[in-house]
């Protein structure tokens, strides 16, 4: 029997350099989707799955996100006066019990491991979740409770993965696979951004991982990889054979919110999932063909 997954670390400190001038003086996370910012998707996804603790991994000019899940008294007042009751009850659900959520900060942009590095005190020695707010997966279950489903079955390490074009295999880390059910395959070996020709497989990580806490242990040689950063890739590359190690085939459509097509594409998707808003979607979306 696995332990409990309780805790998800969210990397959010990245410039977002990719939406600039938009990103400018707004986290990239606080980007919108519809109507919601991307970090909102991806604590509402680890709620989900079970989470009870949510650790941000902040950077300098990060304050809007920590405002976002925090109450704002005047807009609830007005809101109140008004008789916005129904927004009131939404704004509700966004704010976090007390403790529930905790903030620690990423002084330098040294990567991904990094980033997750910067939440090894908070996390302690127990598995944890690693949400990418970049990676934007539509799914009637979310994808970390579907991962956290099957890791209570297998434990170890676990990712989610789907497969790629062969000539985007450089921009993931790949897996090269072992056994494979169809849903569940087994880790044999991960690299970091393959060129198209050495790729083991078309079999690619997303932002979502469930790892052990022995993870830190390998983060904290702080070896560079890819991009002279500190990889999470290759933490986890080191624990093949340590523990099980498992990809998941979620079921479910990712938006890479990291590009502006993804993220373009993501609005018009979830709007079309929205009863108040997918007759008016539709009806606009021929004239521009």
């Amino acid at each position: 029997m696995s332990r409990r997954v309780r805790t998800a670390v969210f990397p959010v400190a990245g410039l977002g350099t990719r939406f600039l001038p938009a990103t400018k003086s707004m986290p990239k996370e606080m980007l919108t989707v519809v109507d919601k910012p991307l970090i909102q998707y991806a604590v509402e996804e680890a709620r989900e799955a079970g989470i009870e603790r949510l650790v941000m991994v902040t950077g300098r000019g990060k304050s809007a996100l920590e405002d976002h899940f925090d109450e704002s008294f005047e807009l609830n007042q007005t809101l109140r006066e008004r008789g916005r009751d129904a927004a009131l009850a939404e704004l509700a659900t966004v704010v976090p019990t007390a403790g529930e959520m905790i903030y620690t900060r990423q002084q330098r942009p040294l990567g991904l491991g990094h980033a997750v590095w910067c939440a090894r005190e908070v996390v302690g020695d127990e598995p944890f979740a690693v949400l990418l707010a970049d990676d934007l997966i539509l799914a009637k279950r979310g994808c970390l409770a579907q991962m956290v489903d099957a890791h209570e079955k297998v434990g170890g390490n676990m990712l989610a993965v789907m497969e790629v074009a062969q000539e985007h295999t450089s921009r993931y880390g790949i897996v090269s696979p072992g056994a494979d059910d169809g849903v569940l395959v087994e880790v044999e070996g991960l690299v970091e951004k393959p060129k198209p020709e050495a790729a083991p497989s078309r079999l690619a990580v997303i932002g979502r991982y469930i790892l052990e806490p022995e993870v830190f242990d390998h983060l904290s040689r702080m070896e560079r990889g890819a991009g002279n950063e500190i990889q999470l890739t290759d933490a986890m590359a080191h624990m093949i054979g340590e523990v099980p190690f498992h990809g998941l085939r979620f079921a479910g459509r990712r938006f890479d919110c990291g590009d502006k097509a993804g993220f373009l594409e993501a609005n018009i998707a979830f709007a079309l999932e929205r009863a108040d808003m997918a007759g008016a979607v539709r009806e606009f979306l021929p004239r521009y063909r």
